[in-house]
């Protein structure tokens, strides 16, 4: 197990050898990969050294002193945040090996396959269908590997579909039985020709979610992480990774949405009034008792996987930034209703901070629903957190193909 000294020099070592004013972005990148300094906490040989994750910060700061490219997080943060955690909890080592360096680097970005139009929120009814082609069972977790899955059905809301080459998907493949024990979890070719990606254009004017048709899309048995049937367990992990990545991001003082509204309360005492000045001062407070939580958070993450507590994270983060992003219109006036560009364009990534406050206002409507809905997830945290009763569930024992639909 590396200590902080250790990666110090360890770190140095690949500066010295790959200075970064000299290096090309990609090779540096890889070779950062293949020296265990991605992420200190994976295995060796998958970007880490089996070293505590709590020491990923000093590698950081050594490379950032140095001026060293990064990888560009946020453009890839579905592939580091959900793809990864899964793909090393569940994949086979061919599997760990094939994904995980060029996730990494940002050479293949990824999406995920979850949401349905036909599911809603109740992720575990899907209806996409996953078949073996040779017809054989596919309930069976003790079925043969190898041969193909034909996949048909349709997917929503899904961030970087348009620029993505993998996605993890989810699909039943045993009708059957009851809604949560029929599901597989696939990693599925984004540039297969059944891969149909569509805009879902949003009311901020652009499109980075998409609505993803596929038709007998053909994935090999290789590609499946986990065992037939087993897809809800590895989902899971998926989810439970996710709403850490989208409300537990690091953030320094006053990151996030409460940054740009502080900034414009300092420099702009016309706009001040009483009622505003209360309701920045409690949103303040929160968004740093959020940021102090969220840090705790990634604390407990050093012992193990993320748990049902991130789901807390998650409401808390879209519910912020609802009330701020409103606040901060208000105390523009109609000025906070104007942002610069409301054409049809289809971004990468989300940039919540770097836009107008009308941007922001608009965008932050869906917080509540990307990533888990926030009735959902309070769902989870009453049930899991608090362990308060469960709400009676009829169809818990029922066979999906007999549910109403």
């Amino acid at each position: 197990m590396s200590s902080a000294e250790e990666l110090r020099r360890l770190t140095r070592e690949l500066l010295a050898a790959h200075p970064p004013a000299s290096t090309d972005r990609l090779d540096f990148l890889r070779a950062r990969f293949d020296a265990g300094l991605a992420w200190v906490h994976y295995p060796e040989g998958l970007g880490g050294l089996g070293a505590p994750r709590s020491l990923q910060a000093v590698v950081d700061a050594e490379l950032e002193a140095a001026g060293a490219p990064d990888n560009d997080p946020r453009r890839i943060g579905i592939g580091l945040g959900m793809a990864a955690p899964t793909i090393l909890g569940y994949g086979t080592e061919e599997q760990k090996r094939r994904y995980l360096r060029p996730l990494w680097t940002g050479e293949e970005v990824w999406c995920q396959l979850f949401s349905e139009p036909g599911a809603g929120s109740d992720l575990a009814a899907l209806g996409t269908r996953a078949v073996r082609e040779d017809g054989g069972p596919s309930r069976s977790s003790e079925a043969e590997s190898g041969g193909d899955w034909v996949v048909n059905g349709q997917k929503v809301w899904t961030s970087s579909a348009h620029v993505a080459r993998w996605a993890i998907l989810i699909a039943r493949t045993d009708p059957d039985v009851p809604k949560h024990r029929g599901i597989t979890y696939f990693i599925c070719d984004m540039t297969d020709p059944g891969v149909e990606v569509r805009p879902l254009r949003q009311i901020t004017g652009e499109a980075e979610f998409n609505e993803v048709f596929l038709t007998d899309v053909r994935i090999p048995d290789s590609r499946r992480l986990g065992e037939v049937g087993d897809g809800w367990r590895v989902a899971q992990t998926t989810l439970n990774n996710e709403r850490v990545a989208i409300g537990g991001m690091r953030l320094p003082r006053e990151g996030g949405m409460i940054g740009p509204v502080s900034k414009t309360w300092r420099e702009r005492p016309e706009l001040r009034t009483h009622d505003l000045h209360q309701r920045l001062l409690k949103l303040w407070v929160e968004a740093e008792v959020a940021r102090l939580t969220g840090e705790r958070l990634r604390q407990q993450l050093v012992a193990g996987q993320p748990g049902p507590e991130g789901a807390g994270m998650k409401l808390a983060f879209a519910r912020l930034n609802q009330e701020i992003s409103g606040l901060e219109v208000e105390l523009l006036g109609a000025d906070g209703l104007l942002y610069d560009d409301w054409t049809m364009r289809r971004p990468e990534l989300v940039d919540f901070t770097g836009r107008e406050a009308g941007y922001r206002y608009l965008r932050s409507k869906g917080n509540s629903i990307e990533g888990g809905t926030s009735e959902v997830l309070l769902n989870i945290v009453a049930e899991r957190v608090l362990g308060l009763p469960a709400e009676p569930r009829t169809d818990k024992d029922v066979a999906w193909k007999d549910l109403a639909r």
